[in-house]
């Protein structure tokens, strides 16, 4: 049987493998995940758009004990990510030692194994960020 997480996880494939994200067209402010109502307005009225890859750095945390599942990396950092259009991601930083993580540094988003998932053996892929 499979578990909740794996269920949510291919819900996600789309926003998650695609980049995929809404646009208001009453706002022009871009969403990531995709959302049906504007928070501020109520405003319906989105069309579908693929993100940017590249952003600025606008916060981050070092992650020094790992939760349940990810326990063999270490010590990482999960940093914030403005795009271009204003959608922002959080995601892990990689390919870059914890001394060089600067909020404002450039970065570009990747696609990446995220983790193996239970019994079921799953090999869950999403997105992280590296270095510009």
């Amino acid at each position: 049987m499979m578990s909740s997480i794996t269920a949510r996880y291919w819900r996600e494939i789309p926003q998650r493998y695609r980049g995929e994200a809404s646009k208001s067209k009453k706002t022009g402010k871009t969403y990531f995940p995709p959302r049906l109502v504007e928070p501020k307005n109520g405003n319906r009225q989105f069309e579908p758009v693929k993100l940017d890859y590249e952003g600025n750095l606008i916060t981050y945390t070092v992650i020094r004990v790992a939760p349940a599942g990810f326990e063999d990396q270490g010590a990482y950092a999960l940093g914030i990510v403005e795009l271009p259009g204003g959608a922002r991601i959080t995601a892990q930083i990689a390919d870059c030692p914890l001394s060089d993580v600067k909020i404002g540094m450039k970065v570009r988003v990747v696609f990446r194994k995220i983790r193996d998932e239970g019994h079921e053996g799953i090999h869950c892929y999403g997105y992280k960020v590296v270095p510009a």
